[in-house]
C-alpha cells in the first residue's frame, strides 16, 4: 500500500459522504465539523469544551466559533464545569437535542440510501471491511465521562444479562424465577452456537460499567432476524440508550441482509414498545397468557428491513 492508495480512498470516501458539501448533502445549514460537535454533545450529555476539542482534533479558536454561533442560536449551554470551575461545560438544550436528533436521522436516511444500493451478500464484506478499516488503523479512543459507547460482550457480560434481566423485572413487575430461566437458555443458546455474522450482542456501558444490552438473533424463519433481551439500568434511562440499542440492531439486521426483524414482548413494557414503535415495527398479533408469575398480554411486532430503509 502506498501513501497514494491511501488519498485516493479518502478522496472516494468524502465524495461518497458529501463531506466537502456536507451541509448541502444533508439539507442543513452545518458543516460537517458543526454536525460532529452536535453529535459528540447528544450522545455524551455534558463534556468540557476542552474534551470537544481532544475528541474532534479542532483548533480552539474554530471550535470556540461554532459554540458561539451554536449559543446565539439556542443549541447549546454553556457553564462551569462542576469538576473543575477553570473549565468550561458545554451540554445541548431541548432545542439543540431536537436538531442533534434531525441531523441523525437524515444521515441515517442517507446511509440506508447508500446501503440500498449494495447487494444484501455484498453487505457482510463491506461491515467487515469496514471493522477491519478502523481496528487496523487504531480506533481505540477511551470513552470521556459520561459518555455512552455500544460496544461487543467481554467476558462475564452474558451472566450479566441473565443477572440484571432477572433482577430488574422482579423489582419493576413482580416477575417470578421463572423469567431468570427463560432468559438464561436465551444467552446460553447464543454462548454455545451463533453465527457472529448474523447475529451480535450489544452492551451499551457508561463510565466503564453496563448499563443496557440487547440480542440480534437468527429467528426459525428464513430472512428474519429477532430482537431480544433489551435492558436499560433505571438509573441510565434518559439518555437515549434504548433508542441507540434499538437502532444498532435495525442497521445490523438490514446491513447483513436480513427482510424482517421481528420481536416478542408483553403490554406492561410501555416504554419499550413506544420504542419500537417509533423504530417502524408495528404490532401484528397479542395473545393473553400466564408467565413469571402474572397474567400478561403477549404481543408480536415485526419491521420490514426492505421497507423502512431509515
Amino acid at each position: 500500500m502506498s501513501v497514494q492508495d491511501v488519498r485516493a480512498f479518502n478522496r472516494f470516501y468524502t465524495g461518497v459522504i458529501g463531506a466537502l458539501d456536507y451541509g448541502r448533502h444533508l439539507y442543513t445549514p452545518y458543516t460537517l465539523a458543526e454536525a460532529r460537535v452536535l453529535y459528540e454533545l447528544a450522545h455524551a450529555g455534558h463534556l468540557d469544551a476542552a474534551d470537544l476539542r481532544g475528541r474532534l482534533a479542532l483548533d480552539a479558536g474554530y471550535l470556540s466559533r461554532i459554540l458561539n454561533r451554536f449559543e446565539e442560536a439556542g443549541l447549546v449551554e454553556r457553564g462551569p464545569s462542576a469538576a473543575d470551575p477553570r473549565r468550561r461545560r458545554v451540554a445541548l438544550t431541548a432545542r439543540g437535542r431536537e436538531t442533534a436528533g434531525l441531523l441523525d436521522e437524515r444521515a441515517r436516511e442517507t446511509v440506508g440510501a447508500l446501503l440500498d444500493t449494495v447487494a444484501p451478500e455484498e453487505r457482510p464484506r463491506l461491515a467487515e471491511a469496514m471493522r477491519t478499516i478502523r481496528a487496523v488503523l487504531g480506533d481505540e479512543r477511551a470513552p470521556g465521562p459520561g459518555e455512552v459507547v455500544l460496544r461487543e460482550p467481554r467476558p462475564g457480560d452474558l451472566g450479566w444479562i441473565v443477572q440484571r434481566n432477572a433482577a430488574l423485572y422482579a423489582a419493576e413487575y413482580g416477575w417470578n424465577a421463572d423469567y431468570e430461566g427463560l432468559v438464561a437458555r436465551i444467552v446460553a443458546d447464543f454462548a454455545e452456537d451463533h453465527d457472529p455474522h448474523l447475529e451480535r450482542v450489544w452492551i451499551a456501558e457508561l463510565d466503564r460499567r453496563p448499563v443496557g444490552c440487547v440480542m440480534c438473533v437468527r429467528d426459525d424463519v428464513p430472512g428474519t432476524a429477532r430482537l431480544r433481551l433489551l435492558l436499560v439500568e433505571p438509573d441510565a434511562r434518559g439518555r437515549g440508550i434504548g433508542d441507540r440499542l434499538v437502532r444498532a440492531v435495525v442497521d445490523f439486521a438490514r446491513g447483513v441482509g436480513y427482510r424482517d426483524l421481528v420481536l416478542w414482548t408483553n403490554d406492561v413494557l410501555a416504554g419499550a414498545r413506544h420504542l419500537y414503535r417509533r423504530h417502524g415495527f408495528g404490532l401484528v398479533a397479542e395473545q393473553p397468557h400466564r408467565s413469571f408469575g402474572k397474567d400478561l398480554i403477549g404481543q408480536d411486532w415485526r419491521l420490514d428491513l426492505h421497507r423502512s430503509g431509515t
